[in-house]
């Protein structure tokens, strides 16, 4: 056994961790060892793997090539780690018995509740939602500080990487407005032309999309605002000032009141609901209870 290639885990984490800090004497000081210690341990690393991993120009140091690639499979490594800790803390109750969703910001309300009751009902643990912007959320989930995104924004590029994205379900937009509301009698989209109109951010894929279809129609809509949440879309809705672009679940219980009409389904363009996950071997199972639980609420909307 003796013989057999071995990899030192502790020299690895050292080697990390002088990346992290920036040098040797404040990797000592997080680590609580000597500099010349760990500046040994980093030597014996370098030559278990036969390659120089820093360049040394007096106390500074710069990663070569091969500390490049060493730093690359040492954070895939801890990463690993880090995600069996927390399946086994989740299956076993070893650690605790919260689930920690996150939720963006702008999201429906509505559509937030249809999620979660059903974890909540369950009462067999306790349920953190904490809200947010996208990219804080995401950095969030993948350092394991939360363990499920909700969120109607794909991830992309840079984004994506880490990150398990599960579809909960879609659901067709409205244009809706207050009681009543006289259009001019043209057809879709032409009548567009001139209606006063709240629109959801162009980050969001609906908005893109609704876009690209008055575009084709040389449509110049008349925006009185653009904005991200929810809620006051609906408000801006209600007032009677204008039309907002809304999915139904956003709405839903103004239009059973009828404060609120489909004035028009926009064919063919729906909006994606996500819950998000950080990329694991194996979810637990409360996540997977609560991802189906969001799928069976939002089926029905799905029409």
């Amino acid at each position: 056994m003796e013989n057999l290639p071995w990899l030192n885990y502790h020299h690895l984490l050292y080697f990390r961790t002088i990346v992290r800090e920036g040098g040797v004497t404040k990797a000592a000081e997080k680590l609580r060892l000597a500099q010349s210690t760990l500046s040994a341990q980093l030597k014996k690393l370098e030559e278990s793997l036969g390659a120089p991993l820093f360049d040394r120009e007096g106390r500074k140091l710069e990663l070569t090539p091969a500390g490049q690639v060493a730093l690359d499979y040492a954070e895939d490594i801890f990463e690993a780690g880090d995600e069996l800790r927390a399946w086994f803390a989740h299956e076993q109750g070893l650690g605790r018995r919260v689930l920690r969703i996150g939720a963006l910001s702008p999201l429906s309300k509505n559509l937030q509740f249809e999620v979660i009751r059903p974890a909540v009902m369950a009462g067999d643990r306790a349920i953190r939602v904490v809200d947010g912007e996208f990219t804080d959320l995401l950095h969030q989930l993948k350092s394991h500080q939360i363990d499920i995104l909700l969120t109607n924004l794909p991830a992309t590029g840079s984004e994506a990487v880490g990150v398990q994205v599960h579809l909960l379900g879609e659901m067709p937009m409205y244009l809706v407005g207050s009681a009543p509301y006289k259009l001019a009698k043209k057809p879709f989209p032409l009548w567009l032309e001139d209606v006063p109109l709240f629109l959801p951010s162009t980050r969001s894929p609906a908005r893109m999309a609704f876009d690209a279809l008055l575009a084709r129609s040389s449509i110049q809509p008349k925006i009185m605002a653009e904005v991200d949440d929810m809620a006051l879309l609906r408000l801006f809705a209600l007032s009677g000032a204008g039309l907002a672009l809304v999915p139904e679940i956003g709405v839903k219980f103004d239009l059973e009141e009828q404060k609120l009409l489909r004035i028009e389904k926009i064919k063919d363009l729906k909006e994606r609901f996500y819950a998000m996950t950080a990329r694991e071997k194996n979810l637990p199972s409360s996540f997977h209870e609560i991802i189906e639980a969001g799928r069976k609420a939002l089926a029905p909307l799905a029409r």
